[in-house]
């Protein structure tokens, strides 16, 4: 059997390698890029979703939410996934821009140190970066259930966004690029706690 101290510096080690992994996922490229193919954005969200109303829930989304539905009947997916997309949008863009106070309510503690270790290694860069929707991110439910005391659900991101980098001194040209993401964003929440509100707990890739 491995020492205990050794168990606990590889435990270490294992641990900063997945959120160096996580904040490294955000908002990465992904499948054919805007300069690529201009012409061909993603697809934009349907008239009821751009109205922010939301449509009614089909069956493969009620069968995706059916082990949360089981213990918590007052579960609305497609309440969900509007609040889930605008969480995004704040996320993704309070990350580009360092806001820690409006990310820290939305992140698990966990994910909160892997975002704060990648705005802190954008600082000692001496970078600023913003970020912009270029169009409606597109948010798929892709399963909701229950985990012991905790509410899972997993959405799929897909998302056209432009990025301006540039220098705190001011020297140089900034950078401005253009990207499409795919990606899944794992929310959760504690059941029957008091506070109903959802936080990421995990980043991962996603096909396009």
């Amino acid at each position: 059997n491995m020492p205990v101290q050794f168990q606990i510096v590889v435990f270490a080690v294992i641990a900063a390698f997945v959120l160096f992994q996580l904040y490294n996922v955000l908002g990465k490229k992904v499948g054919r890029q805007p300069q690529e193919d201009a012409k061909t954005p993603l697809p934009a969200p349907t008239a009821p979703e751009a109205a922010h109303v939301q449509p009614a829930v089909d069956a493969a989304t009620q069968a995706a939410v059916a082990g949360l539905k089981a213990r918590d009947p007052a579960f609305d997916p497609a309440r969900f996934v509007e609040g889930a997309r605008q969480a995004y949008e704040i996320i993704v863009r309070g990350y580009a821009a360092g806001d820690r106070a409006a990310l820290k309510p939305l992140l698990t503690p966990a994910v909160m140190a892997s975002f704060e270790a990648g705005i802190a290694a954008r600082e000692a860069r001496g970078e600023t970066e913003t970020a912009e929707f270029l169009f409606p991110p597109r948010a798929d439910l892709e399963a909701a259930t229950a985990e012991g005391d905790k509410a899972v659900a997993k959405i799929r991101f897909l998302a056209e966004l432009r990025s301006q980098i540039a220098k705190t001194s001011g020297e140089g040209e900034p950078v401005i690029e253009e990207r499409r993401t795919a990606e899944h964003w794992t929310f959760e929440r504690a059941l029957g706690a008091a506070d109903p509100n959802w936080v990421l707990a995990r980043v991962e890739p996603a096909n396009a």
